[in-house]
């Protein structure tokens, strides 16, 4: 039996890889379930809905008078329902490229979004983490560094996101100006801004500047933000401000309406799914008045709900088919496309989470999602991050990477013939010249998932997964090395920083 070197190991599981791209470039085609017919009755109801129904834009006399100067006049009891031509916003919407790429200050990590790239990124927003030593508790900003590291490090992971975990032992008010600087100082991947303020998107926005330069900024994106709609059908003042400030200067917004179908939405998943649309897509309008050609990414969370508790569900067949289906109406507008990732209600890593992470994962990578939020990390309904479920689903990740970009190979390697002209029958494969010129890459190898036989699985340990997950995170946390950073650069950051936080009071709501 071929014997693999520890090195050859490691390159096979992923660990230490030199990989062929930040992103997965995709071959797989996409899982495309509805005919034109159907098709066209969703966009009939969107377009209905765009027209008759409206969106109201609530909160923001700034966001009003961009719909009045471009010829809308809002209605409503509120006056700030805005109903406008559907074609007129279609319009609009095609202004928005179809991909644009993000950089990171590390150019080899930057990411295409749109077109056939996928992009992986953690948990956002959870207030609690989880895992198996320290148990449940609300997060610090210690736990936020060191899933900033891990999400860092992890190959499968392509971008940081932003709140992998809410550090609540930081004033709300000044939250965001840790983060942003943490993603900016102890990561060289792509990452997000905040969004919940006006000043903090414009604060994240501004630190970005400091590490990219005016220049560059203006030329490309270098920050993107991630906000939801409050559905149903309302966009609020923390949407339209924080599109003004990232789509103003150029950069990229990505708006998702969270759509618990039952509550937020009609039960039918057709409707939520024409309601996703048309919220995302007077989003999106409204972006390109702000600036035409504004990179924008249409967002889609439907989930279900238990209709006799009114509990959260994930992992359901109904949001399956959702992914699926908002993939295809999302390539029709040619706009990239974000969806959730390996979402679960589970409250540890069991075999709920398995099944539901896993469901709802792959009906995301079939669906053509551009930018996956969500696709590691995520507990209890998206309330806690869990360091096991956070390297337990990145190490999964890989196997749907290899997947979407290699898909089935057809070359002449693949059909191995010299190694049937050396193997006679009934001999075996394991020590042709083909295997081992392949060994290497040929299969996946999760570096968690444990294929020995029972005998050597109890001479370790007998340790499941969770335990194998939380051993690994803690070795990767002892091996973390801050990438490279200008000395005068990382000093200019810092000032900033604590200018802005003298000039904030605290604020913990």
């Amino acid at each position: 039996m071929v014997k693999r070197s520890r090195q050859a190991r490691r390159a096979a599981s992923g660990e230490g890889a030199v990989l062929s791209s930040p992103y997965i470039q995709r071959k797989l085609p996409f899982f495309d379930p509805l005919d034109e017919g159907d098709l066209a009755k969703i966009d009939a109801q969107v377009d209905w809905m765009i027209e008759n129904i409206g969106i109201a834009f609530r909160d923001d006399p700034v966001a009003l008078d961009i719909w009045r100067k471009a010829g809308v006049t809002p209605q409503g009891e509120g006056g700030d329902l805005i109903k406008a031509d559907a074609q007129w916003i279609r319009a609009l919407c095609a202004q928005a490229p179809s991909q644009f790429t993000q950089i990171s200050r590390n150019p080899e990590r930057a990411v295409v979004i749109g077109g056939s790239n996928q992009v992986f990124a953690p948990i956002y927003g959870a207030p609690f983490v989880r895992d198996l030593k320290g148990g449940r508790r609300y997060a610090s900003f210690d736990d936020f560094e060191k899933l900033v590291k891990l999400s860092y490090m992890h190959p499968n992971l392509h971008h940081t996101g932003l709140v992998v975990a809410e550090p609540t032992d930081i004033p709300v008010s000044k939250r965001h100006l840790d983060m942003v600087h943490a993603h900016l100082v102890l990561n060289d991947k792509p990452h997000l801004g905040a969004i919940t303020e006006k000043s903090r998107a414009q604060d994240s926005v501004d630190m970005v500047e400091v590490v990219f330069g005016k220049e560059v900024m203006d030329n490309n994106v270098c920050i993107m933000a991630n906000v939801n709609t409050n559905s149903p059908l309302l966009v609020d003042r923390v949407v339209t401000e924080a599109i003004q400030v990232y789509s103003g200067r150029g950069q990229a917004m990505v708006v998702t309406p969270f759509i618990l179908t039952g509550a937020m939405g009609p039960v039918s998943t057709a409707a939520s799914v024409a309601q996703a649309m048309a919220e995302s897509m007077m989003c999106c309008a409204f972006a390109q008045l702000v600036r035409p050609g504004a990179p924008f990414v249409m967002g889609n969370f439907l989930s279900t709900m238990s209709l006799k508790s009114g509990a959260p569900t994930f992992g359901m067949p109904e949001p399956v088919i959702s992914n699926y289906v908002i993939g295809q109406m999302a390539r029709r507008l040619s706009l990239p496309l974000r969806c959730g990732g390996s979402l679960t209600a589970s409250k540890i890593e069991d075999a709920q989470a398995a099944y539901e992470s896993a469901d709802s994962m792959h009906s995301t990578m079939l669906a053509g999602s551009n930018f996956t939020l969500h696709a590691a990390g995520w507990l209890e309904g998206g309330l806690a991050t869990g360091f096991e479920k956070l390297i337990m689903d990145a190490d999964r990740l890989g196997s749907y990477q290899k997947v979407l970009s290699l898909g089935l190979e057809t070359d002449d390697n693949a059909f191995a013939r010299d190694a049937y002209e050396e193997v006679a029958p009934g001999g075996h494969f394991l020590g042709s010249a083909h295997t081992m010129r392949n060994y290497q890459t040929a299969f996946y190898e999760p570096k968690l998932s444990d294929s020995e036989n029972v005998e050597s699985w109890e001479e370790n340990g007998g340790k499941d997964m969770r335990l194998r997950a939380y051993e690994r995170w803690n070795a990767m946390l002892e091996q973390y090395q801050a990438p490279p950073m200008d000395d005068g650069i990382k000093d200019a950051l810092a000032d900033f920083v604590a200018r802005r936080k003298s000039e904030l009071p605290d604020a913990w709501y």
